[in-house]
């Protein structure tokens, strides 16, 4: 299983794809953005769910976090039935959210990745894609990482994404 962290716009994603192509045995790929759309609208504010702010600031509560720990518990089942996984998240709560993975990966092989950008590049980037809340890019580049200890960490500011994969692909084992 491998584990990328990095906040909004680092490139993350890009890099899941690469990681797809380039490693020899499929790898099935689950990341925060499709939990989050899978959410009931409901619980997409600030009734206990997620709350993206106009600042750019994330708000969770106890709704998400308890659906969060399931959607973990079964990434964890799913490769604990045999499947290769590439998780991409945004650990807004450093090594807090660090320590919520380990507990559902308990006895897992894990790699975990540290995915780092400039953050006025991420900014960037956050506005060529039009579908984040101006300066989440900003807030969440060194937030994800406080505390988190990573095996590999690469950074997107000037590699490609296919760069970044085959560095990470050379750690698997």
């Amino acid at each position: 299983m491998i584990i990328l962290n990095g906040g909004s716009s680092a490139g993350k994603s890009g890099i899941v794809r690469c990681l797809q192509a380039v490693l020899p045995d499929p790898w099935l790929a689950f990341g925060i953005d499709s939990l989050v759309d899978a959410l009931p609208a409901k619980l997409r504010g600030p009734d206990g769910g997620i709350e993206l702010a106009t600042d750019g600031g994330v708000h969770v509560g106890p709704a998400f976090r308890a659906l969060e720990a399931a959607w973990m518990e079964g990434v964890a089942a799913t490769v604990r039935a045999g499947a290769k996984v590439v998780v991409d998240d945004v650990f807004l709560g450093g090594a807090a959210s660090q320590d919520r993975w380990r507990g559902a990966l308990d006895g897992l092989s894990v790699l975990w990745v540290g995915v780092r950008c400039d953050p006025a590049v991420a900014a960037g980037r956050e506005i060529a894609r039009g579908d984040r809340a101006e300066g989440m890019a900003a807030s969440q580049a060194g937030l994800v990482h406080a505390g988190v200890s990573y095996d590999l960490q690469v950074d997107t500011t000037r590699a490609e994404s296919l760069e970044c994969a085959l560095t990470i692909a050379a750690h698997v084992g």
